[in-house]
């Protein structure tokens, strides 16, 4: 049964990221054994498993960095399997935002233009991006820390940052792989409840991969991932 038609699967629209069945192997390492997966406009969606299980392969799948061996990945109904290289790429930069484990801020840039990035990709100007990106400053508890580069912040505040610059264009997804793996305990609850908050306020859908329980507490529905294959953890609610 695909995602699509599994009982119990969310009901609040239109699935808006999809996986129907979907392979992938690493060379004769197989990754992804037939995962299926529906996540549905504004829901938040928590993908756990232990190292190795394939959580991180499937949310790269769905975000058009990775295709497939065998199966359908769907964005807002197009098949983004079936897309040429830079379609895949104008799709990232036009609907998706991204929160990595480490940040992967440019470091060359100052916290500000690293915001602006996503901005200044579409084109917008240089003093209208720079100008928006600095009003995330406040909504994050990150003032005053416009003009330091990554190597002068914290890693709490490197990736509120990262997770400005995720949000600053409005995406539709915000894949997010590993956004606390890096941070203390405390930071790490402090970024996922700025993630959660200003994702609901944006009406932006989250796919999340995560290990940690806490995380995956935040979200709407947990996705277990294992042995390449994805299963429903909340009760009613099915995914595969």
């Amino acid at each position: 049964m695909t995602a699509a038609q599994a009982p119990g699967a969310p009901r609040t629209g239109e699935f808006l990221v999809e996986a129907r069945g979907v392979t992938l192997s690493f060379g004769r390492t197989p990754a992804l054994r037939g995962a299926d997966l529906a996540v549905a406009a504004g829901e938040i969606v928590a993908v756990m498993g232990p190292s190795g299980s394939g959580k991180s392969t499937l949310l790269h799948c769905l975000a058009g960095i990775l295709v497939p061996d065998a199966g359908e990945i769907l964005f807002d109904g197009r098949r983004v399997d079936r897309m040429r290289e830079s379609e895949r790429s104008e799709l990232r930069r036009d609907r998706c935002g991204f929160v990595f484990q480490f940040g992967q801020l440019v470091p060359e840039l100052t916290a500000e233009e690293n915001v602006a990035l996503p901005l200044l990709l579409r084109g917008s100007r240089r003093a209208a991006a720079l100008a928006l990106a600095r009003e995330w400053f406040g909504r994050l508890g990150l003032d005053g820390l416009e003009r330091r580069r990554s190597g002068e912040l914290s890693g709490g505040q490197a990736q509120r940052v990262a997770l400005a610059r995720a949000l600053v264009a409005g995406p539709d997804v915000l894949f997010a792989d590993e956004p606390t793996g890096s941070l203390d305990s405390l930071t790490g609850e402090q970024v996922m409840e700025l993630l959660v908050t200003t994702a609901r306020e944006q009406g932006t859908t989250v796919v999340v991969v995560t290990h940690e329980a806490r995380v995956a507490a935040c979200a709407d529905r947990e996705i277990m991932v294992r042995d390449g294959r994805a299963m429903s953890l909340s009760a009613g609610r099915t995914a595969s």
